[in-house]
């Protein structure tokens, strides 16, 4: 009979070896897991910053009737609800932070979490955010918008 098996157990070894792959394993998948909290998602969540007044934002022919722009730099989305009726709000999401994005389908999406927002009044379509888009004053000069 060989001494390394045996009927009545694991040897010696197959355990040793079992406690230590165990004591290497347990640290390892914890390293790997997550923590539960799903707010990693969001590392484009950015804070809430408006240029300053006469800054121009961008061109009229950039936003199509019934879309908006994303302007990432300065934290705005300028959004044509109608024809030549211009309107600008922050970019930043309520619900978590992160900007909105660009679309021609009617609305502001957010893709971090899956919320709209109207292109008329900022107000919140569908959610999980439950707060409307902070709107910005702008005016429109030619073609220019511009940050009132």
């Amino acid at each position: 009979m060989n001494p390394r098996t045996s009927i009545d157990g694991p040897s010696r070894r197959a355990t040793l070896a079992g406690a230590a792959l165990t004591g290497i394993g347990i640290p390892l998948l914890s390293a790997c897991g997550g923590d539960g909290d799903d707010t990693a998602e969001d590392h484009s969540a950015v804070p809430a910053e408006a240029p300053r007044s006469g800054v121009a934002i961008a061109s009229t022919a950039d936003i199509g009737v019934g879309a908006c722009a994303v302007y990432p730099d300065l934290k705005l989305v300028v959004a044509q609800p109608a024809e030549g009726e211009f309107k600008c709000f922050s970019a930043v999401c309520t619900h978590q932070g992160c900007l909105v994005s660009s679309s021609s389908e009617g609305e502001i999406p957010c893709r971090c979490h899956g919320s709209a927002f109207s292109l008329e009044d900022g107000s919140v379509l569908e959610g999980p955010a439950t707060s409307a888009l902070t709107e910005v004053p702008i005016t429109v000069s030619g073609s220019k918008i511009i940050r009132a």
